[in-house]
């Protein structure tokens, strides 16, 4: 084994922090049973607000970045995982308050790893990653509240982006009518109805002020946004309707009214992929691995070298990023 290898590690600096590419030891890991020696990360919109340092994702330092990994146990001293073991860890305050992905080798508790789903490779399961994971979790806290396909259109915020563009892949290949909002219509429309969007929403017709409720459309939600965008998203959604909410590219806030809980019924959902249950996480694993279209996911994916990361990081933060980027550590 090598003695030393390269990650991505953000440190304080004279009251700053700073991001970039290390030599390390193992020595330098936490001391945890399960050494992974990883081969694949992802880019995620946290991943961009930390290595790029627009915000302070890690929140003891120093700290290796990355929200989750796909990789090979090493050795482990827990018998659950044997030397050879092909696994996923995601979530659990990777990049947060524990030591992340994009390193070549990371040590993880031993109730943390996933196997890797029959018939995914580990570069197709960060090509899915922690975006297509928490996805995933969304569809099925519809299905959860009894949505099926033909109920009416399902609205996908964000839909060019990491979580959203595999929302729409996945229900699409559900059977639901999926109807996709975009910032950038111009240069993503032919990509998200590739995806299988049948109908595409500017950006600017939901992030705006809404009314307490608005005219009625949407049978479900899945929003990556947040504030004026999930308020209309709430505001649209029809009677007994759902809304699962992953995330707040638009912001924390959310500027709506209780009007839609009690006078229509909707349900507002939230999503946690953090802390998920191990069960819940196993789940969404295979049914990713059973149901989302590999063609799809090559088509939304694209592979750079952990030694691009920094900056590819303000790309995502900027919007400039369109559906998955997987993380070679190797290079």
């Amino acid at each position: 084994m090598q003695k030393t290898f390269n990650a991505i590690l953000a440190e304080e600096s004279e009251g700053k922090t700073t991001v970039g590419l290390k030599a390390l030891s193992l020595s330098d890991l936490p001391d945890e049973p399960v050494l992974v020696a990883v081969k694949y990360s992802t880019l995620n919109y946290k991943d961009g607000l930390a290595i790029s340092g627009r915000s302070r994702i890690c929140r003891a330092l120093p700290l290796i970045c990355g929200i989750d990994l796909a990789g090979v146990v090493e050795s482990s001293s827990d018998p659950r995982w044997k030397p050879g073991d092909a696994i996923v860890v995601n979530g659990y305050g990777l990049s947060e308050t524990f030591n992340g992905g994009y390193s070549q080798y990371q040590r993880v508790k031993a109730d943390w790893p996933v196997r890797l789903p029959n018939g995914l490779t580990l570069k197709q399961s960060m090509a899915i990653g922690t975006a297509g994971y928490t996805a995933m979790l969304c569809v099925q806290a519809l299905e959860d509240h009894g949505l099926k396909p033909g109920d009416g259109p399902v609205l996908v915020t964000g839909a060019a982006g990491g979580v959203g563009s595999v929302a729409v892949s996945l229900l699409s290949s559900l059977g639901y009518e999926v109807h996709a909002s975009t910032g950038r219509m111009a240069s993503q429309a032919q990509f998200l109805k590739s995806l299988g969007a049948t109908e595409l929403i500017a950006r600017e017709t939901l992030a705006r002020a809404a009314k307490p409720l608005e005219k009625e459309y949407w049978a479900g939600a899945i929003d990556t946004v947040g504030s004026t965008t999930l308020a209309s998203a709430l505001a649209q959604t029809r009677r007994e309707g759902v809304v699962a909410a992953c995330g707040l590219a638009g912001g924390m806030d959310l500027p709506s009214s209780v009007a839609p809980f009690i006078l229509r019924g909707v349900t507002l959902r939230g999503i946690d992929s953090v802390m998920a249950s191990q069960s819940r996480r196993e789940a969404a694993w295979q049914r990713l691995a059973d149901i989302l279209d590999l063609n799809h996911l090559e088509e939304m994916s694209e592979t750079v070298a952990m030694s691009a990361l920094i900056q590819m990081g303000h790309k995502i933060v900027d919007g400039d990023i369109r559906g998955r980027v997987v993380v070679n550590v190797n290079q």
